[in-house]
């Protein structure tokens, strides 16, 4: 079952407005889309059903999903702001009713970048999960999913000392004694590379940006969407209280950048940096 969610282009230059208009499915839900298409197609889901929550705009973008191969829709109608708690107890109301297996969404927004709704609506559920996906292998025999994903390289911050400078302490790894208070904990750096999560399903899965390549729409296909079911909700139906728990209390565009200067010698460049800049 893939959610996903509805915003404005990536490709427009954004300014300012009061309710910015919705122009397209964000693009880690639509390779979330496509990977829940592909499982089926390979024989490791019986089904797909796509889920949208926003106005009667979203709508047209639901059958977006409906195009490129997803067998239903969901839509749960909502004009006001959903915040993405909101969204994860939503998705978790209909996960229950749908008795639903699988959930692939995208990693997180590209216009609030909160990447929050996946890993709480694993929570809720109480499902493992396995995010930022950049590789997803099935075996429905088992019952299991496999998620390669990306580790990316991290920094050194320290070593908290509890009780002793224990020769310990300098080994990468967490001591918990049992009944006694940790020796140290070491946070190590992490050189990048590729990691195997093995899950059991069901399960939760928010897809980064190498999983795949959403596939285009075809014509025929669009016009197969529109003869597909569309199952219209509201969060009351479904018992969810979708209240905003944060306050959004200013947008404002960045301050404008002022014009470079074109400096005749390095002297001239280590004067303003002391004296105008003064960060030497």
């Amino acid at each position: 079952m893939p959610g996903y969610s509805l915003l404005i282009s990536a490709f427009l230059r954004l300014r300012t407005l009061p309710s910015p208009p919705f122009a397209g499915m964000n693009p880690f839900c639509e390779i979330a889309v496509e990977e829940a298409v592909k499982l089926k197609e390979g024989g490791s889901a019986s089904e797909v059903v796509a889920v949208t929550i926003g106005p009667k705009a979203a709508g047209d973008t639901l059958r977006t999903a409906l195009a490129m191969g997803a067998d239903r829709g969901v839509h749960v109608l909502e004009d006001g702001e959903v915040q993405p708690l909101a969204v994860a107890k939503l998705l978790a109301a209909l996960t229950r009713r749908e008795e639903a297996t699988l959930c692939m969404l995208g990693k997180q927004a590209i216009d609030d970048d909160s990447n929050q709704t996946g890993q709480g609506l694993a929570g809720l559920l109480g499902w493992p999960q396995a995010t930022f996906a950049s590789k997803v292998v099935m075996d429905r025999e088992a019952g299991r999913a496999s998620v390669t994903r990306e580790v990316r390289p991290g920094k050194q911050l320290g070593v908290e000392r509890a009780q002793s400078m224990d020769p310990a302490c300098l080994h990468p790894k967490v001591y918990r004694l049992p009944g006694h208070t940790p020796i140290c904990q070491v946070l190590i750096q992490v050189d990048g590379g590729l990691e195997t999560l093995s899950l059991k399903l069901p399960a939760v899965i928010t897809a980064d940006l190498r999983l795949n390549e959403p596939r285009y729409a075809t014509l025929p296909n669009i016009m197969k969407a529109k003869k597909k079911k569309v199952d219209t909700v509201t969060a009351q139906e479904l018992g969810v209280d979708i209240t905003p728990r944060l306050k959004l209390v200013k947008v404002e565009e960045p301050a404008k950048r002022q014009a470079g200067v074109m400096l005749s010698s390095v002297k001239e460049l280590v004067d303003r940096l002391r004296n105008e800049a003064k960060v030497i």
